[in-house]
């Protein structure tokens, strides 16, 4: 069992060129011109729907981490805290819930084709915060220490 879990979180560690490429992808179109951003929506979208699917990939990947171990003292002082830890949790589930509900929305609903292809990336980012959610349950559930 343990050689299994430091497996997992040794592919965790993927999270970070997956967060790299997607940094790659968020600052490509500025490269060009703000101009060139106007002109070029097409590959503008394509850029930041590429950028999303990066981002879900990577927060997937960090989610595979050690619930056990907390990463910093920050993330320490909110896992410990029951009230701390219920407020993040509950501000994930909402930003989990609108995403999920702008991508599928536009992905269903929309006409505009644009929107709709920037749907796909917006649904896989969802996707790697649900992951995500799992993760901060466990990490609130493994940390907690009751306040008097």
């Amino acid at each position: 069992m343990k050689s299994s879990k430091q497996f997992f979180h040794l592919i965790s560690y993927l999270q970070y060129p997956l967060m790299l490429i997607a940094i790659f992808f968020a600052v490509k179109p500025y490269f060009n011109g703000i101009e060139y951003m106007a002109n070029h929506l097409d590959s503008t979208i394509k850029d930041f729907n590429t950028m999303l699917i990066f981002m879900g990939l990577g927060i997937s990947f960090s989610t595979l981490q050690d619930t056990q171990k907390t990463q910093n003292e920050f993330s320490k002082r909110v896992w410990q805290s029951p009230k701390k830890s219920r407020r993040m949790l509950i501000m994930l589930s909402i930003s989990i819930v609108f995403i999920f509900s702008f991508g599928i929305f536009a992905y269903f609903f929309t006409a505009n084709e644009k929107i709709k292809e920037l749907s796909f990336g917006v649904i896989v980012f969802g996707i790697g915060l649900m992951g995500l959610l799992k993760a901060a349950i466990e990490m609130a559930e493994n940390h907690r220490i009751e306040e008097s």
